[in-house]
């Protein structure tokens, strides 16, 4: 594993600041600075992937802890539906290596999204 010099890893060491929603041992929840919906949290591992190609079996518990923290921050938020995203690769959209789900919420959401 790398040294995660991303902003998300700076966000974690507590070197910069973020309006933080939720956070345990495993994950920290903070509101998207550019929100896409009333309600968009990221919701991030502490522990460094890079996103979900690379991520092994051995991260399959903090996978599926990230998953329920991200329907936690959703409950606490008082959503009654929100969209679930994780954008793996550049081609995805993603543009910070830090895996990070997007909770998105608060208005109607469309299908096909765009």
């Amino acid at each position: 594993m790398s040294e995660n010099n991303t902003i998300f890893g700076k966000i974690i060491r507590g070197e910069l600041p973020a309006d933080v929603v939720h956070e345990d041992d495993h994950v920290m929840a903070f509101r998207d600075i550019n929100p896409a919906a009333p309600t968009h949290i990221l919701v991030i591992p502490k522990r460094y992937i890079v996103n979900t190609l690379t991520a092994d079996s051995d991260d399959k518990e903090l996978l599926g802890h990230l998953v329920l923290a991200c329907a936690e921050v959703a409950r606490k938020e008082g959503l009654d539906g929100y969209r679930l995203v994780i954008n793996n690769g550049e081609s995805a959209g993603q543009t910070v290596f830090h895996l990070h789900a997007h909770v998105i919420g608060g208005r109607s959401l469309s299908w096909p999204p765009g």
